[in-house]
């Protein structure tokens, strides 16, 4: 058994290459082989949301606070509020992240395949968003 206080996680921003905006990572769980778990608690401010990506064994997002917007390649974007919860099938491209005018905090559940959780892709452009925004 393991347990780490709540002191000894940090809180990193995360890297430019993967989000817009100012988005906060905490990585709550990233179980030892042969489990395959990572959990992280993901916090956007107004207007931030990841890249495109997928996931090789597909994500789980628990909305905890604020109201956010997650959108799947070719499908409108939809709104996401705490509470709900949506699951994001092995290999559909997809993006998340808060409103305009809203924060957003999630936590991300995956399994990593072969030590990788996500094929990070191109940034969701101004205009992507602006669209997914205005529903």
């Amino acid at each position: 058994m393991d347990i780490r206080p709540s002191e000894a996680i940090p809180t990193n921003r995360t890297p430019a290459e993967y989000f817009t905006g100012t988005v906060w990572l905490e990585m709550l769980i990233e179980a030892p082989s042969p489990a395959r778990l990572r959990a992280a608690r993901v916090t956007f401010e107004p207007g931030a949301r990841t890249a495109w990506h997928t996931h090789p064994l597909g994500q789980t997002l628990y909305v905890l606070s604020g109201v956010g917007l997650v959108q799947s390649w070719g499908e409108a974007a939809r709104i996401i509020r705490p509470g709900d919860v949506v699951w994001i099938p092995p290999g559909e491209k997809h993006w998340h992240g808060a409103r305009p005018g809203n924060a957003m905090t999630h936590l991300a559940l995956q399994e990593a395949l072969d030590g990788s959780t996500a094929t990070w892709l191109e940034q969701v452009s101004a205009e992507q968003y602006a669209a997914a925004s205005s529903g």
